[in-house]
């Protein structure tokens, strides 16, 4: 594409030959090619365009960058090599990165886009799109916290959405792929950060808010402004809002677009009607339509435990038929699909193949592994694990250098949910660990003070490895132990380094020591 053609998403001025050619675009130094437009942004540390200077040396002849950034390379470059440069000077180049990315890469449209926000349950909702669209035979992306696939081949993930560039240089290679939809998360941080600019969702779903990321954002009413963007026109064409909570009626109130409500109660447009702890259930659809009654529904199964994976089931279902897939399609396959999700509410297994009717070792213990790190999700978790468990054991901690107020929360809600209580390390970061700890503590010992709560007993075992192991090693038979925290991640933080760590991997650790005999610990409540 010639710089001339990025105008339009770009309205500037071009210093330099207007009719250069540019085959895609990188705002990283380190990687950008001769042949991409190098975009030089204004940091809050160093501007990019400081390293121009070595990138024109080394072949890149297209820039985009504000007058600040030109005035730099200007000063720094001699005019021969300044002449084979073009530059396309905007007033605030970060701001149509997304937009110039869009154009360069030709994704407007390409493929399909289906985006889900919310504090929790973005992962979990895109596998399950993926799923039912892989039921369907389509041909599939996703883009999220675990990974980005593309028609099957896993592409670890650096952070929830990638940058704008990146971004659309993965809806590019989908579409060399013969991808016809992805299913991606969009988080707060892509909204604020302008990561997500120049995608268009045919269908945005939000699944709920809770507090997390206050060190990011001032307030949660900031918060919700910021996951509200995705909403308006400029990002989706209608969406699909789950009304369980007070900021999903917020939500249908702000959005900009066409809005359907999903639900269980009469007031939603699309309606869950479900017994809590089975995994069947129907979503009725509202009104009367060519693919039947309203009192027919649509017959699903949520593939994963817990009775908030029926809400994000269900919300997958909705986006699609809001995407354009009939009921009858999703009909037939709504409890036949598959999808497994790393690290979201994942059954950790060690026993092998057994036959059919054949139960799980009587001594084993049931393990799960979630990457729930917030107030909320902690106690929809335990709650999900009442009904088939006579004992609950959480295993969990809380990130360093993050939002410090949820603490005390994830706390209190693990005193109210579980049996045992293993407070542990997660990622403490720069933090001092213990610190992190008493502050859970404080949260625990509160809700204790008023009576009633469920936990029995509260250790406390610093080194996460030790501690999943005297959890699973001292649980009964019909305990279920949850690990909370970390789900996918395959590292920890701490101290400023980095080193390998893996709650599924040292979970299964601990269930074959089991199997192989070794001896109980000491958390029985």
């Amino acid at each position: 594409m010639r710089i001339s053609q990025l105008l339009p998403a770009a309205p500037g001025t071009i210093h330099g030959n207007p009719d250069r050619e540019v085959g895609g675009v990188s705002h990283d130094s380190r990687t950008v090619a001769p042949e991409q437009l190098y975009a030089a942004l204004p940091g809050a540390n160093v501007h990019g365009a400081k390293f121009a200077p070595d990138l024109i040396a080394r072949g890149i002849t297209a820039i985009l960058t504000d007058a600040t950034g030109w005035d730099m390379i200007t000063e720094n470059v001699d005019p021969q090599s300044l002449a084979e440069v073009t530059g396309l000077i905007v007033e605030h180049p970060r701001s149509v990165l997304g937009y110039v990315s869009a154009a360069v890469y030709g994704t407007s449209g390409s493929p399909q886009l289906i985006g889900v926000t919310g504090t929790n349950g973005k992962t979990t909702t895109t596998y399950l799109v993926d799923g039912m669209l892989e039921a369907l035979g389509h041909r599939t992306g996703v883009i999220g916290t675990v990974a980005t696939l593309i028609a099957g081949v896993t592409e670890p993930s650096v952070r929830t959405t990638p940058e704008a560039p990146e971004l659309h240089a993965l809806f590019a290679k989908m579409r060399s792929a013969d991808v016809d939809t992805c299913a991606m998360e969009v988080s707060s941080h892509a909204l604020s950060q302008h990561r997500v600019d120049g995608a268009h969702f045919v269908v945005s779903g939000f699944t709920n808010l809770s507090q997390d990321h206050l060190d990011f954002h001032n307030s949660m009413d900031e918060y919700f402004g910021v996951k509200a963007e995705l909403f308006t026109r400029a990002f989706s064409d209608t969406a699909v809002i789950v009304v369980e909570d007070k900021w999903g009626e917020k939500m249908v109130e702000a959005a900009q677009v066409p809005v359907r409500t999903l639900g269980r109660d009469d007031r939603s447009e699309w309606r869950i009607e479900h017994t809590p702890g089975e995994s069947d259930f129907i979503l009725h659809l509202g009104g009367t339509g060519e693919d039947g009654p309203e009192d027919d529904g649509i017959a699903l199964r949520s593939p994963l435990p817990g009775d908030f994976n029926v809400t994000n089931t269900a919300l997958a279902a909705a986006m699609l038929l809001e995407a354009g897939i009939s009921a009858t399609d999703l009909n037939a396959i709504g409890r036949t699909f598959t999808a497994s999700v790393p690290g979201r509410m994942e059954i950790i297994d060690v026993s092998g193949p057994r036959a059919e009717g054949q139960s799980h070792p009587e001594h084993l213990p049931r393990a799960i592994v979630d990457y729930s790190h917030t107030p909320d999700a902690i106690e929809k978790a335990l709650q999900s694990l009442h009904a088939d468990s006579d004992e609950l054991v959480i295993v969990f901690g809380a990130g360093g250098d993050r939002d410090r107020g949820k603490r005390f929360g994830m706390g209190q809600a693990a005193a109210r949910g579980a049996d045992v209580i293993v407070l542990t390390d997660d990622n403490p970061r720069t933090e001092d660990p213990e610190s992190i700890r008493a502050a859970i503590k404080e949260g625990i010992e509160a809700e204790i003070s008023t009576g009633g709560v469920r936990v029995k007993k509260v250790i406390e075992v610093a080194e996460r490895g030790a501690a999943i192991d005297e959890a699973i090693a001292a649980a009964g038979a019909s305990t279920t132990v949850l690990i909370a925290g970390k789900g996918h991640e395959t590292g920890q933080s701490a101290g400023g380094t980095v080193t390998d760590f893996d709650d599924r991997s040292r979970t299964r650790s601990a269930l074959r020591a089991r199997l192989d005999g070794v001896q109980t610990g000491k958390v029985h409540s």
